[in-house]
């Protein structure tokens, strides 16, 4: 395996965005989130960041198209969304299985998002294992290895003093070649030690089946009281994906369209034209982001959308824990 030592990591960023816009985790106003590596940038390398990577491929806002209209003539220019090369750099084995469930939405079933696809396949993913994981960490709960994912381009080990890195595909190995003939990279024999032990565990086995029994059941009531549907958990969660489409206008004549974020916990996302509301309360609000995340995904593409990140637990502000919902879940009568 190949390695630099820790004390190099700046190097090892600077040689990086000669090629590409690097996304590292960063203290950015306060908030640990990832960003564009610039020089002087606060990297927190430690720890998990508190907003996942998702916006690097799929933006919070993003432009689609610009639009004019004079009298009855109309005209509209798409927006390219195409975008240059850029590198996730440190990823946690989450937020990989994150993309990947963003892969299954946005590219698979027979239509691809170009806004979504563009960035995809220009940004290479290197993750980095975990040896500590925090307090509200339980991806090994949902299936998820802390130690490495094979999906990535490239793993990176926390040797202690070094980093060890690995390519695991073409892209993984143009980056490997280049730190290798910037002098960056070195052999070693170390290996990552074991990760500690999870302090939040969870038996999510049969989750999904269980569930399909439980539509109609009163745990939905009991869950939903406390809940503010504020959408904090959809917006910090990684594999969320929802989204609105909104206007702003620059004049009368002309404006753009706009895709930004949304969630199924606000009361206006269901709302249709005719004032029905499908999902009146916060009952059917709740039920359907659990069931979304631990039924209606793994129905559809075969895999959990939840990948054991406790962002949702760290920040809900009622303590309303994907974790507990399993739990009680797996303990409920199916009859109610």
């Amino acid at each position: 395996m190949k390695a630099f030592p820790k004390a190099k990591l700046t190097a090892v960023l600077e040689m990086m965005i000669q090629k590409a816009t690097v996304w590292v985790p960063s203290m950015i106003a306060g908030v640990s989130r990832f960003a564009p590596y610039r020089p002087g940038t606060d990297i927190q390398m430690g720890t998990n960041t508190a907003i996942s990577p998702k916006e690097a491929l799929f933006p919070s806002t993003e432009k689609i198209y610009k639009f004019s209209a004079y009298g009855i003539d109309g005209d509209f220019e798409p927006v390219d969304p195409s975008v240059g090369p850029q590198i996730l750099f440190g990823l946690r084995s989450c937020d990989m299985q994150g993309i990947l469930c963003l892969d299954d939405v946005f590219l698979t079933r027979g239509y691809v998002d170009d806004f979504y696809g563009s960035k995809r396949e220009a940004t290479t993913l290197i993750t980095l294992g975990c040896v500590t994981p925090g307090a509200d960490c339980f991806c090994a709960s949902m299936g998820v290895n802390p130690a490495e994912h094979d999906a990535s381009d490239a793993q990176m080990y926390d040797l202690g003093d070094a980093y060890g890195i690995i390519a695991r595909s073409v892209k993984g190995e143009a980056l490997v070649k280049d730190l290798m003939a910037a002098g960056l990279l070195s052999d070693t024999d170390k290996s990552q030690g074991p990760t500690a032990d999870f302090v939040l565990k969870v038996d999510s086995e049969g989750i999904t089946e269980k569930l399909q029994q439980m539509f109609d059941h009163p745990l939905w009531d009991e869950l939903s009281r406390k809940c503010l549907n504020c959408g904090t958990c959809a917006y910090l969660c990684p594999t969320c994906h929802c989204f609105d489409i909104a206007e702003k206008k620059r004049n009368q004549h002309c404006g753009v369209k706009i895709k930004c974020w949304d969630t199924c916990m606000f009361s206006e996302y269901a709302l249709m034209a005719g004032g029905h509301n499908p999902r009146p309360s916060k009952k059917e609000r709740v039920r359907q982001r659990f069931m979304h995340k631990l039924r209606y995904f793994p129905e559809r593409y075969g895999k959990l959308q939840c990948t054991g990140c406790g962002r949702c637990i760290a920040k809900c502000p009622v303590n309303l824990e994907i974790t507990d919902v399993i739990k009680l879940a797996g303990e409920a009568k199916s009859d109610g």
